[in-house]
């Protein structure tokens, strides 16, 4: 299967003996050791030689559970292939299996257990990664690098971003990394203070070493140079990880998340931008204008709802996330460019000339003003909302342009 083989040949190698065998030992696990996995040679090794030639009844009923483990995962791979041929998204039996990759610590917080489980996917990312260095991943590191490798990896151009509990603090394009780093860091250096990392180019040296003055969490990269690796190899406790290559944003799969008794299933967000977008106003935006609300609506996307984000130069410069109301989100995006710009001693507002990205539409005029007050110039939006007239007849009013997508992008 793995290998892309006609399908009466997937069929010629599905295993009925083996995997029927391997049940019937397990089964009869009072009276047989079944072994599925060479790591537990040395265990049945150990207990053969303590027993007697013999082994005991709680390895093998150990074993047995292993062994209906693998022979169901198995299974699930054939079931999982069979859906695929037929095109079924939703089969109506959902089989998954994963294997056991790392018992961590804790979960989200100490009081829970967790652990990190790996599906098999060899989509690169953290699940297929390599650590070259550092701490053990946490829970919370191993969520926020997924979020900020599946970001980065949208941009053609040199791309940085860095996330903190799983939304962006800041991100950038830039004609180098070392230029993108720096310009997603002045979005909110603050934030940026124990984030994760991640980059879309082999890191090099020079944005190895800007990143090294900060205290960071976590550095994943398609790769690192020998500069990099050494500069960052300073820093013992930093968790450095290689993917080998970037995921490919468009490709289809399934996300899950659990229910009391169930879970959701659903396709991944592989749109980013229709191929034709609605220019709503009566000022259409310029080409620099449209380049960076490409960008920022890309952002966007990988924001929580409400998503509100400021972009100016390939550059967040404001991001408002997971608020309850949209002018809620519009207020604190402001507000976190301005609270910057003075610690940087900037004169001038970063919003100012700045576009901004909504993930949903505006509901009211509301959200809309508070980013053309901040000094917004553009804005792109999905749009779709009874009150669209309104919020578009307040952009004329600004001298805005503003572009509808027809796309929402909700991430709860």
């Amino acid at each position: 299967m793995a290998k892309g083989a006609a399908f009466d040949d997937c069929i010629e190698n599905i295993d009925i003996g083996g995997p029927a065998l391997i049940r019937a030992a397990a089964k009869n696990h009072a009276f047989v050791t079944v072994i599925v996995d060479p790591t537990d040679y040395g265990a049945l090794r150990e207990a053969m030689e303590a027993g007697d030639g013999a082994t005991g009844p709680e390895l093998r009923r150990k074993l047995a559970a292993k062994a209906y483990a693998h022979t169901g995962a198995y299974d699930a791979a054939i079931a999982a292939w069979f859906a695929r041929v037929e095109g079924e998204t939703f089969p109506q039996r959902l089989t998954l299996a994963a294997s056991l990759r790392q018992t961590m610590r804790y979960g989200e917080n100490p009081h829970q257990a967790a652990a990190f489980y790996a599906g098999g996917d060899a989509r690169p990312g953290v699940a297929t990664a390599t650590q070259l260095q550092g701490k053990e991943l946490s829970y919370n590191n191993l969520a926020d690098t997924d979020a900020a490798f599946e970001l980065v990896a949208e941009f053609a151009p040199p791309a940085v971003a860095i996330i903190k509990h799983a939304n962006p603090c800041g991100v950038a394009i830039g004609a180098t990394l070392a230029d993108a780093w720096n310009k997603a860091l002045a979005c909110d250096p603050v934030s940026a203070f124990g984030g994760i990392v991640a980059v879309n180019r082999p890191l090099d040296g020079a944005t190895a070493r800007g990143m090294a003055a900060l205290f960071l969490e976590v550095i994943i990269a398609p790769a690192l140079d020998d500069e990099a690796r050494a500069v960052l190899s300073a820093k013992k406790n930093l968790r450095v990880l290689t993917a080998g290559g970037l995921p490919d944003p468009r490709a289809p799969g399934l996300t899950f998340r659990s229910l009391a008794g169930g879970m959701l299933a659903q396709q991944r967000d592989a749109l980013t931008l229709p191929a034709e977008t609605k220019v709503v106003t009566q000022r259409a935006p310029g080409n620099s204008e449209r380049i960076d609300l490409d960008f920022a609506f890309t952002v966007c996307k990988h924001v929580k709802s409400n998503a509100i984000v400021f972009v100016k130069d390939g550059a967040t410069v404001g991001i408002g996330a997971g608020q309850m109301s949209r002018v809620d989100s519009a207020r604190i995006a402001a507000w976190k460019a301005e609270d910057a710009r003075k610690a940087a001693g900037e004169a001038e507002p970063r919003t100012k000339g700045a576009v901004v990205a909504s993930d949903a539409f505006f509901p009211f005029a509301d959200g809309l003003l508070v980013c053309a007050d901040a000094g917004a110039v553009a804005a792109i939006q999905p749009g779709g909302s009874v009150r669209d007239e309104e919020v578009i007849a307040s952009a004329n009013e600004r001298g805005m342009a503003m572009l509808f997508t027809g796309l929402r992008h909700f991430r709860h």
